[in-house]
């Protein structure tokens, strides 16, 4: 049986609904053959999110290791292929983090690698959810706000203490309640999302 972590986020910035939120409570009622599932909602916050997320890695050993963020204005499902060593508002988060805090040009890990690659079979992941009807891309870039940083931080942590654990990201695109008074954006519904990452977690429980 494998050891599934699945983290998704709490509302930030002046959005009061998360989609991954709603993803990660349904998550809790699911009964996946296979899977040992556990489940958590990240603070919005620099480094934090990471740290959460590593003291629940340390605690629960998990094989896998799935994290959720959404990326309004995408319109398909998009696994992340790496993540980078850099913590930078300029282009996303404007406001910042949930604390407030700005961070232009910091490092995440002073003398850490530049990029680290997802270990997740991220072209699987996508050709599966596309087979499915399931709208679903790679994405080369996690920016350089909260979802970077837990994306980064958790594959620094597993490289550095040399774990086996496989671990990636992805986004899922707003909900349609994110984007009621903007109905040019892009949106999916929740029951779309939801049944995506559970059959992520299908394939990622059978595929190593």
């Amino acid at each position: 049986m494998k050891k599934i972590l699945l983290s998704g986020f709490e509302p930030f910035g002046n959005l009061d609904t998360n989609p991954t939120t709603a993803i990660i409570s349904r998550a809790e009622d699911w009964d996946i053959e296979g899977i040992n599932l556990e489940t958590m909602i990240l603070p919005v916050v620099y480094n934090e999110c990471a740290s959460r997320l590593i003291e629940k890695i340390e605690l629960f050993k998990p094989d896998i290791v799935l994290s959720l963020g959404v990326a309004v204005g995408r319109s398909a499902i998009t696994p992340e292929r790496i993540g980078i060593n850099i913590q930078d508002t300029a282009g996303e988060g404007k406001t910042g983090d949930n604390r407030g805090d700005q961070p232009r040009d910091r490092f995440i890990n002073d003398g850490g690698p530049d990029g680290l690659f997802s270990t997740l079979p991220v072209r699987g992941i996508a050709e599966l959810l596309v087979s499915e009807g399931i709208p679903a891309q790679i994405s080369n870039t996690a920016g350089t706000y909260i979802c970077n940083n837990t994306l980064y931080s958790v594959l620094d942590y597993i490289n550095r203490e040399n774990l086996d654990t496989k671990a990636g990201f992805i986004h899922v695109p707003a909900s349609p309640d994110m984007v009621r008074k903007q109905p040019q954006m892009p949106s999916m519904a929740i029951d779309i999302q939801e049944k995506a990452i559970k059959h992520i977690l299908e394939f990622l429980s059978k595929n190593d």
